[in-house]
């Protein structure tokens, strides 16, 4: 897929690991300006990790971009770790590395879980962030999880199908706890199998038209692993989010600026929580891409978010 409309490639200026709590341990990078304006990428999934290509939303000349590995995904250590391994935990970590990079305040840029992480943090500490570039929008409702495990089979009833059948037909009416133990197996050969089914069934539900690109990466074992074993903790656990939800805790920044970028036929995260996140927040600005389903690498989806962050840019 051509990507000339996205900033050249770059490599780090920095790239370091950080030490956290519970033996976890946080690879992350700076790329671009080192004097610019900073702003922090969050990764999806739980547990997707982060790729060369995220540093490409970003005009180099301007920004100090700043990207991480979440607890147990992509570079961070251990992969695929439980133990410590929550939002509050992931929302501590990023206090962590901004003070370790001495940043005072930040913008957040963060599609699908990466925008419920970013409302979580930025929900947690205010203070800290000039504003939000939000994509895909993932509220961590029960809803939403519900539509994933099996909402999807009304527009991906083979893609599903594929999914489901990974178990046997006697545990299919709890797809996520039959998932999980497989996934949380110490044995490669029962949890190696079960990562791709689960990661490969969000890769084929992920974009407009069909990607055979987009199912590879997610199909890659380390990639699988990390975002199959991650999600379904996260997801068994209500995404360890507060029983008001995100929206309950829209008055600590309703008065922060945010774009969010939603593909109209975004099937994993579809478009109702955008709207519903727009409706709660008097600053935002919600931008429906016509012909995009969820991947931040749609051609319209990434023309929209360059647009957002150059918006913001000209803010200062």
């Amino acid at each position: 897929m051509p990507r000339g409309d996205l900033f050249p490639d770059i490599a780090p200026f920095e790239t370091g690991l950080l030490p956290l709590s519970g033996g976890h341990v946080m690879y992350w990078e700076q790329v671009g300006n080192p004097r610019g304006q900073p702003v922090l990428f969050l990764h999806g999934g739980p547990g997707a990790g982060a790729g060369a290509v995220h540093r490409r939303f970003f005009d180099p000349h301007h920004w100090r971009i700043i990207i991480f590995d979440q607890r147990g995904a992509g570079r961070s250590r251990p992969l695929g770790e439980l133990r410590d391994n929550t939002t509050p935990h992931l929302v501590g970590d990023i206090e962590t590395l901004r003070r370790f990079l001495g940043i005072e305040q930040w913008m957040l840029f963060g599609g699908s879980w990466g925008s419920t992480l970013a409302l979580a943090y930025a929900q947690a500490h205010p203070e800290r962030v000039t504003g939000c570039v939000l994509r895909g929008v993932f509220l961590g409702r029960r809803q939403e999880v519900e539509w994933f495990l099996y909402g999807l089979r009304r527009v991906f009833p083979d893609a599903w199908a594929d999914f489901a059948e990974h178990v046997p037909e006697e545990e299919r009416g709890d797809l996520l706890n039959a998932y999980l133990r497989r996934l949380c197996h110490p044995d490669p050969a029962l949890h190696l199998p079960a990562a791709r089914a689960w990661s490969q069934y969000e890769g084929m539900c992920s974009t407009l038209l069909p990607s055979p690109d987009t199912v590879a990466s997610f199909a890659q074992d380390r990639t699988a692993l990390g975002l199959a074993r991650i999600e379904a903790h996260y997801f068994a656990h209500d995404l360890f989010l507060p029983p008001e939800g995100l929206l309950g805790g829209m008055d600590r920044i309703a008065h922060l600026p945010a774009e969010i970028i939603q593909g109209r036929y975004d099937m994993v995260c579809p478009a109702e929580s955008a709207f519903d996140l727009t409706a709660a927040w008097p600053r935002a600005r919600l931008t429906v891409i016509p012909d995009a389903g969820h991947s931040a690498l749609e051609p319209g989806v990434r023309l929209a978010l360059v647009a957002a962050v150059e918006r913001f840019r000209r803010r200062g």
